[in-house]
């Protein structure tokens, strides 16, 4: 997990990333959200999409306002449903009269560590693209590849005209994807990843936190060959001795910034749910040990 960039941030400015590409960082910074969200706006001149509106604060709606100008907003598009991905579409809407396009709606208690990405109970969409549904506009096409695992509901959004994907939570160039159960499923996310991997026409992924990644499926190699080291990791440590999941956090995670310690508990939790549905790990009560 790498550090955030020495300020001062590009927060509220808009920046061309590509001729149908710009992008709003929101102010909500964090260790989870590194340098805060970012706001991805397709298309220029007749019509655009929104991806990912953020949080529903005044700054970034105002950020947005200013860089959208007179441009007609065809449609919000969600990649998921964290309060640092989705809670600004209702607003947005309102002023523009877009539709909601992108992921289903998800309603959950969410008992994770993410107090700043728990689910957004207001996001209500007019539209739900299912995986290889696509929404258009004047010269740019989105279509949706469907990416379960950090979220059931998780969505990137393919722009075929540039080769670009818009990754959301599900790959990014800082970080790993949080996993948090029940929802958060591993065998997903790793089907997630293989599925990233296997789309050889993609060339630049743009994810809601974090930098550009220009070598994306060199990336997404190296992700799957991280969590099945850690997978590796969690069954050394069940053969040697029973554990609970947050008796993992201090061997495996050296150094980490102990906010973090709530959210790598649920991704080694994650692990041993899908290890034990796979017949190599077994628990009882919170205690874990090898099959």
């Amino acid at each position: 997990m790498a550090g955030p960039p020495p300020k001062p941030w590009p927060t509220g400015e808009a920046m061309q990333l590509e001729p149908l590409v710009r992008r709003v960082l929101a102010p909500n910074p964090s260790p989870y959200t590194y340098t805060g969200t970012q706001t991805y706006i397709v298309g220029i001149g007749d019509g655009c999409a929104v991806i990912d509106p953020g949080p529903d604060e005044k700054a970034h709606l105002l950020a947005l306002d200013a860089a959208i100008g007179e441009e007609h907003v065809c449609a919000i598009m969600c990649t998921h449903t964290h309060r640092d991905h989705s809670p600004a579409a209702k607003t947005l809407a309102a002023r523009t009269g877009a539709p909601i396009v992108g992921c289903a709606p998800l309603v959950l208690d969410d008992s994770g560590p993410r107090a700043d990405a728990s689910f957004d109970r207001t996001y209500e969409p007019d539209r739900v693209l299912e995986d290889g549904e696509a929404m258009t506009g004047p010269g740019w096409t989105l279509r949706a590849v469907a990416t379960p695992g950090h979220v059931s509901n998780h969505l990137c959004f393919a722009l075929e005209e540039s080769g670009a994907v818009f990754t959301g939570d599900h790959v990014m160039g800082w970080s790993t994807s949080v996993v948090v159960p029940p929802d958060g499923d591993m065998a997903d996310y790793m089907a997630s990843l293989e599925k990233l991997y296997g789309r050889e026409q993609d060339k630049v992924y743009y994810p809601a936190h974090g930098e550009a990644i220009e070598k994306p499926r060199q990336l997404v190699r190296g992700m799957i060959g991280h969590r099945r080291q850690r997978e590796n990791q969690i069954l050394r440590h069940l053969r040697e001795e029973p554990l609970e999941a947050a008796d993992f956090v201090p061997k495996m995670y050296k150094g980490l910034d102990e906010r973090l310690h709530g959210a790598a508990k649920m991704s080694v939790t994650a692990h041993l749910i899908d290890l034990e549905r796979r017949g190599l790990a077994m628990r009882e009560g919170d205690v874990w040990s090898a099959a």
